[in-house]
């Protein structure tokens, strides 16, 4: 071992760096000896949450992963692969970026971009769509629309350079954020079957090269950093912040893509969490070899970086390419057209074991299988019980909350609430039509709408999560979202195929924390068995919380964000969200049911936070989701709008502004008005038909076990409700444009 690194280590230092007193002696045990310091920083990274999911990987593995369309497991691959027919498939993921944005929103938010997009271009696939979920605390102070205002410019201005467009998204602010924002990315890609990269390394002797960016101290330990609480010390760990260069991934992007054509690839991964270390560790431990790496060949960005830091470091734009030798020249020729940096940095070895060296001197030598997921990593079983908030927000009564006199001031206060309210803000700074693809540009619709050129067919794409709802019940607030994602697809004439996940929690060593997560996932697998949607793939964030001063951490809501996947088979029967024309009727298809439980209304309108998850029924769920396919395969309606957050009043005003229509509807004698206008009961999507074709559209309802109402009838730029005039629609859009913007631009 080298004189910089023989020092030998103790538990002392491995707590520093985020391991157990247990996984320090079975560091000792697997090695037969005390870890040098590089040594222990390999093993700390790899065996953190972030890389390893020791914590949740038990749970994991109780998803369904199984589909006719999935050509790569959860799991196997750097994203999910699904077949979408026509010979391509199409590559899909959702990670988080939570803890940098934090400290750095635009930077912290602009690499969560780039490294969700290498994911997908690093299978192969050329990414034509970009999603995003956000969260943040309360839109009144400083501090969140300091961060929103980071994290939004960092998605656009990596994503608008980089040249692929964001079609869809969703932002929720409440006050659990305040500390500690959610930024989740979600990226998908388009790939013909059989031309994929796999990350994985064999072949004795064969290169391994290194391509892109050349390796500075940014985002060393990095994965340790999103692997703990944030505290008041967090500040300090700003080199653990990566910095983005989108111009050089677009580089990487198409010179990616054509090294692979060359078939001179044997495998290749991009450089994420625990950089060289963890693609070196992963791809060696799937291919069941090893490798020599020399870190002095590494192209660094300052002078004098030690070993470990090269190994360590998350710098942006960085792949790592196990070349067929005797091949080089061909893939050569690839970076230097495209004006990449590259060196040949190692060789494959078939001992299993990684060996890096530093100016001929050994630093490390560890087994590979020992490092990773599946392999060696420790899987735990943390300890859990259900909070004690749980049963009392099972007791909440609607009785005992008083019916406001108008309802109409309740509509626009709810359309001036920056969760429902416009998020134009957010989106106007984000290029949604570059690559001329996203079909939803002049067809509003539920979901996200990308056509692929290549066929006759598109894919639709959405990110949902009502975290409020996985607060009350994360068993049941984890289906609806599962459910909501469907619902949004099949609105818009989708076929819902497959979900990735993205998982935000607190602190796993909490147990009513492990509790949220436990139900959350049990509710997820429940929706996606009953859906037929797998999980392919995603990530878990655990530790999204944060302690002031001597306060008890406070996590965030448990925030399982679901980003869904779906296909039309036929791109012309795309599905819009908006009412055509005056005269047409509009019918309420799902159950009716007297709720407000975790309404924004409840929240926002009565301040009352203590509430059940609303209602659901998987069941009639899924008949509902069946249904409106059938209505849109038949054409037998003119839009489709499914119920959610502010509820039914919410989604009518929405379905009018569209075309600058209005409405005329009745409730429900048997509902509180209250409850019928802004519950938000589950199971519900709003159809709009041609007024001539009611009688055929209600037999064919009447044959089917799903429950319909009659609401009313599309009127010019009116809102009437139980025959009461609420005013020109108008005054009703004119809240929901400024509701966030308001506060954005004022400040």
């Amino acid at each position: 071992m080298s004189a910089t690194t023989e020092n030998l280590t103790d538990q002392g230092t491995a707590s520093k760096l985020g391991l157990l007193p247990e996984e320090f002696e079975r560091i000792c045990s697997i090695l037969g000896r005390t870890p040098n310091f590089t040594e222990l920083s390999i093993f700390s990274v790899m065996w953190s949450e972030h890389c390893s999911y020791k914590n949740s990987i038990k749970w994991l593995k109780t998803l369904p992963r199984e589909g006719d369309s999935l050509l790569a497991k959860a799991g196997e691959e750097n994203a999910g692969l699904v077949d979408i027919g026509d010979g391509l498939a199409c590559a899909f993921k959702i990670e988080s970026h939570n803890h940098p944005s934090a400290l750095e929103p635009y930077q912290g938010a602009a690499t969560g971009v780039g490294g969700i997009n290498r994911d997908i271009f690093t299978m192969g696939a050329r990414p034509v769509a970009q999603l995003n979920s956000l969260r943040f605390g309360d839109i009144k102070l400083d501090r969140t629309r300091w961060l929103l205002r980071g994290v939004v410019k960092g998605i656009g201005d990596y994503g608008n350079a980089f040249g692929v467009p964001v079609v869809a998204g969703e932002v929720f602010f409440d006050e659990v954020y305040n500390e500690n924002p959610l930024v989740n990315a979600m990226s998908a890609g388009i790939v013909k079957v059989g031309e994929t990269a796999s990350a994985i390394s064999y072949g004795v002797d064969n290169p391994v090269y290194i391509v892109g960016s050349s390796t500075g101290k940014d985002g060393i330990h990095g994965a340790t950093f999103a692997s703990g609480d944030l505290t008041e010390e967090s500040a300090k760990d700003l080199p653990a912040v990566q910095v983005g260069d989108p111009f050089q991934e677009k580089l990487l992007l198409e010179a990616t893509l054509e090294v692979i054509q060359t078939g001179a690839i044997i495998g290749m991964q991009d450089m994420g969490a625990a950089g060289i270390t963890c693609s070196t560790s992963e791809m060696s431990a799937k291919g069941e070899h090893g490798m020599e790496i020399w870190l002095d060949k590494v192209p660094t960005r300052q002078q004098g970086m030690h070993g470990w830091e090269i190994l360590l470091s998350e710098s942006q734009e960085r792949m790592l390419m196990v070349v067929e030798k005797g091949r080089e020249d061909e893939v050569e020729a690839v970076f230097s057209k495209w004006d990449l940096h590259y060196a040949v940095i190692g060789k494959v070895t078939g001992d299993g074991r990684l060996k890096y060296y530093m100016n001929g001197e050994l630093e490390a030598d560890v087994p590979a299988d020992d490092l990773v997921l599946g392999g060696g990593a420790p899987v735990y079983d943390r300890e859990f019980k259900e909070p004690s908030y749980y049963s009392e927000y099972k007791l909440f009564d609607i009785a005992q909350v008083p019916e406001p006199e108008r309802l109409d001031e309740v509509g626009k206060f709810l359309l001036s609430d920056p969760n429902l309210a416009s998020k134009k803000w957010v989106t106007r700074q984000y290029d949604s039509m570059v690559g001329t693809k996203n079909m939803s540009t002049n067809l509003p619709s539920d979901a996200a709408i990308v056509n692929i050129k290549e066929s006759g067919k598109a894919i639709a794409l959405t990110v949902d999560c009502n975290a409020r709802y996985v607060h009350a019940d994360p068993f049941t607030g984890a289906c609806i979202a599962v459910n909501e994602a469907a619902r949004n697809l099949i609105c818009s004439g989708a076929r819902p195929l497959a979900i990735t996940n993205c998982l935000n929690f607190g602190n796993p060593y909490n147990p009513e924390v492990y509790w949220q997560f436990v139900q959350a996932i049990k509710g997820m697998g429940a929706g996606c068995s009953a859906l037929g949607t797998p999980v392919t793939g995603g990530n878990v964030s655990f530790y999204n919380q944060t302690a002031k001063g001597k306060d008890v951490p406070v996590p965030v809501f448990p925030t399982p964000t679901i980003g869904m996947l779906g296909l039309l088979d036929d791109k012309h029967k795309v599905m819009g969200l908006g009412f055509r024309a005056a005269g047409d009727l509009i019918y309420l298809l799902g159950d009716s049911v007297n709720d407000i439980a975790s309404s924004e209304y409840l929240v926002k309108w009565h301040k009352n936070k203590k509430s059940s998850a609303p209602y659901f029924n998987q069941e009639r769920e899924k008949a509902v989701h069946e249904l409106v396919m059938n209505l849109i395969g038949n054409d037998m309606i003119l839009s489709a709008h499914d119920v959610s957050d502010g509820g039914l009043f919410t989604n009518l005003v929405e379905s009018a502004m569209v075309n600058k229509l209005g409405f005329s509807i009745g409730t429900d004698e048997h509902i509180r008005r209250d409850a019928f206008l802004f519950g938000e009961s589950q199971g519900r999507i709003v159809v709009s038909i041609d007024a001539p074709n009611q009688e055929q559209f209600v037999e064919y309802l009447a044959l089917t076990e799903v429950p319909f109402s009659f609401l009313g009838m599309v009127i010019p730029e009116e809102i009437v409700v139980d025959e009461e005039p609420w005013g020109p629609l108008s005054s009703f859009v004119q809240e929901w444009q400024t509701g966030l913007s308001r506060y954005m631009d004022a400040h």
